[in-house]
């Protein structure tokens, strides 16, 4: 049995400069970050309260994705109509957006003076710079992610097994719940983790459209923004958070594409 030949050293510097390159940030981060102080940093109130503003906010914004996204998806997967390219494409631009652009486009929108601030107004609904603002830039920012992978799932498998369920006397509903869901299911949840991780990192549209009130609008992101222009202790903390929330979240990534359906299985 002949032996595999050396790896050319060229390559070998070159990945090792990259890999430098993306993790020596990290660890400096961690290394400033993981201090006696980090327990007592993460029990202030500001952290508490960006920590509160994002699972609840990301949290709704992610119940808002799956069940709008949801139906979208399966009308992409499944059915065929004129303009389909179009809208497929038009569903990804805000994964493409710069954040401040969203932001923009989000406030001239649903901000006051935007096409529906108006009749927002008249309907006793403000939205810029409240909750809801945050919620809506996540949903923005967010949804196409889980769209893509639910998408996918739906074609992950043979319609025939739907079809089988249906000769049996399926209904359309529980065909849904009890065949189409359950195949779906590891493209689905990996779809919902990347959105959730999405929402949790957003900034940029959510500074424009919701600003960073603490308490009420500050996110884990805008909050180590403001941290680190006066006391860094927080800043480092949460961003430590992030760093091992962002570990798990591709670690959970990592668990579900071994285990979901491909068409080749």
């Amino acid at each position: 049995m002949s032996r595999a030949p050396a790896p050319h050293p060229v390559p070998v510097l070159l990945s090792a400069l990259m890999v430098g390159l993306l993790l020596l940030p990290v660890f400096a981060l961690l290394l400033e970050a993981l201090t006696p102080a980090l327990g007592r940093t993460l029990q202030s109130a500001a952290v508490r309260d960006a920590l509160r503003v994002s699972a609840l906010t990301t949290g709704a914004a992610l119940a808002v994705t799956l069940a709008l996204g949801t139906p979208v998806a399966y009308l992409l997967a499944r059915r065929q109509f004129v303009g389909k390219g179009l809208f497929d494409a038009l569903l990804d631009l805000p994964m493409v957006l710069p954040p401040v652009v969203a932001g923009v486009a989000l406030l001239l929108a649903f901000g006051q003076g935007g096409l529906l601030g108006r009749p927002l107004e008249v309907a006793g609904v403000d939205l810029a710079f409240t909750p809801g603002a945050v919620v809506l830039a996540q949903v923005f920012t967010s949804a196409p992610f889980y769209v893509r992978a639910a998408r996918a799932g739906f074609l992950a498998f043979d319609p025939d097994v739907e079809g089988a369920a249906r000769v049996d006397g399926a209904g359309r509903w529980a065909l849904f719940r009890r065949v189409t869901l359950p195949l779906a299911f590891p493209f689905l949840l990996e779809g919902a983790v990347l959105a959730w991780a999405r929402s949790l990192g957003e900034f940029g549209a959510t500074l424009l459209f919701a600003g960073s009130l603490q308490g009420e609008t500050r996110t884990v992101p805008l909050a180590i923004y403001s941290a680190a222009e006066s006391d860094l202790a927080p800043a480092l903390a949460l961003s430590a958070l992030m760093v091992a929330l962002a570990f798990g979240v591709l670690l959970t990534l990592r668990l579900i594409a071994g285990r979901r359906i491909t068409p080749a299985q």
